[in-house]
């Protein structure tokens, strides 16, 4: 069995990679999946702590994670459709006002 130290190191490095891409990219669709990267870095912390402890509770925070990821990517590319059909890009420094 893998010790969940590794597992946490692994979350930590995916996290990290998220978190970057976040603040360093300007492209919208490169920041969606960068938050992706960190919600998939957190399941992947539940899962394992799920798997280290015998409880499932990890696993079922983890589907709600799925979930909540589903749902933003959904709002996310719609909000990136305006962007791009009203600044002809998905740079998110060109959209800096609420309304166009």
């Amino acid at each position: 069995m893998v010790p969940l130290e590794y597992y946490l190191v692994l979350s930590a490095a995916v996290f990290c990679i998220g978190v970057f891409g976040v603040l360093a990219r300007r492209n919208a669709l490169i920041f969606l999946m960068s938050v992706e990267l960190m919600l998939n870095a957190a399941n992947l912390v539940f899962v394992a702590a799920s798997g280290q402890y015998g409880t499932i509770s990890g696993q079922v925070f983890s589907l709600f994670t799925m979930a909540l990821a589903a749902a933003e990517v959904a709002v996310g590319i719609g909000i990136v459709l305006v962007v791009y059909r009203k600044f002809k890009g998905v740079d998110v420094t060109k959209a800096t006002a609420m309304r166009w």
